[in-house]
């Protein structure tokens, strides 16, 4: 496959690293931190007590991009200087990975706006200084969104909104305002559909909106919404059912996408299912995805072995015949799909 086109989701401040594993360690003097680079002369990234005297440390996780946000804002010179270091180290990774958009998103570092418009300017302006990609700016809230599209650099290409829908109607006039390309989400205003009638339902009412501000053809990534195979067999095969429809209806002139790492949430050996799912995706008519691209991409998808037993598992799983997994899962305990 030739084009896949990868919106990179790694700079979001919902993404968690365990606590007690490979990327947090306890630091020389007392503290933990983030560990990043090169295993040889790895560097670090101070956490701060907010955060392992927070909840989400008592739970075994911290939110590292968060992290990298409240250092780069309130740490001192050092601790800004790592957490510039971090989110940079964060972005050319993605983008040496063949990222097309770097997706940036803030919703989670606080409740306030005031401050999350900040973070989003500050983030974006961090990441902008260390890749040439484009921005895919990320927020259920326009407020932020406008921020943070207008701290966009407009040379390197049309920035992204992720995302608008029937529910969030209102961010639509602010992506026509800067031009931006759009994640147009099968949602509705207040139910996430997961038949294909649906989503086609709701992305009709949603198009005319979009043509109404001028945001057409490529311009538009839809999304037809991924859950997870753990909580409902189906849920796999309804979104791949759904992007083939999408398309029909559609035709080549948009794109289609989904966070499609989401299908693997409470599963294990999760790398494989996310890539087995996307080449399945691909080959009934999506050409994008808002995944990690050193997992995801063009290159490693053109590399699947579609006759191995764990691509062959992971596919019925994914299309049903393995309704409940079963298979899947034995496969999983006698160690026959590989690494995790």
């Amino acid at each position: 496959m030739s084009t896949f086109i990868v919106i990179g989701e790694n700079i979001h401040c919902t993404r968690i690293y365990k606590v007690g594993g490979a990327f947090v360690k306890p630091m020389e003097g007392g503290g933990q931190a983030i560990v990043y680079g090169d295993k040889s002369a790895p560097r670090s990234l101070p956490i701060p007590k907010a955060f392992t005297e927070g909840a989400d440390w008592q739970a075994g996780k911290v939110k590292h991009c968060a992290v990298a946000a409240w250092q780069g804002l309130h740490g001192d010179a050092p601790a800004r200087a790592a957490a510039v270091d971090y989110l940079q180290f964060l972005a050319r990774k993605q983008e040496a990975a063949d990222a097309a958009f770097l997706d940036v998103n803030v919703d989670e570092y606080s409740t306030d706006v005031a401050e999350r418009v900040t973070v989003i300017q500050w983030m974006a302006k961090v990441v902008q200084e260390a890749s040439r990609l484009p921005l895919s700016i990320d927020s259920s809230n326009p407020t932020i969104l406008r921020a943070g599209l207008a701290a966009c650099d407009a040379a390197r290409g049309r920035p992204m909104v992720n995302s608008v829908s029937l529910e969030r109607a209102d961010s639509i006039p602010v992506a026509a305002e800067f031009k931006a390309r759009v994640v147009a989400s099968a949602a509705g205003e207040k139910d996430l559909p997961s038949t294909t009638e649906g989503r086609l339902e709701n992305l009709a009412r949603l198009f005319p909106k979009l043509e109404a501000a001028g945001i057409r053809g490529d311009a538009v990534y839809v999304d037809p919404l991924v859950f997870p195979v753990a909580t409902d067999s189906a849920n796999a095969r309804s979104f791949l059912e759904a992007v083939a429809a999408v398309r029909k209806t559609y035709g080549p002139a948009i794109h289609i996408t989904g966070g499609l790492s989401n299908v693997s949430f409470g599963m294990p050996n999760r790398k494989l299912i996310n890539q087995v799912f996307t080449d399945l995706a691909v080959a009934r008519g999506a050409d994008s995805g808002i995944v990690d691209p050193l997992q995801i991409n063009a290159k490693i998808l053109a590399g699947l072995d579609r006759s191995a037993e764990p691509y062959r598992l992971a596919q019925a799983l994914l299309e049903g015949s393995d309704e409940f997994g079963a298979e899947y899962l034995t496969a999983h305990r006698e160690g026959r799909l590989g690494k995790e």
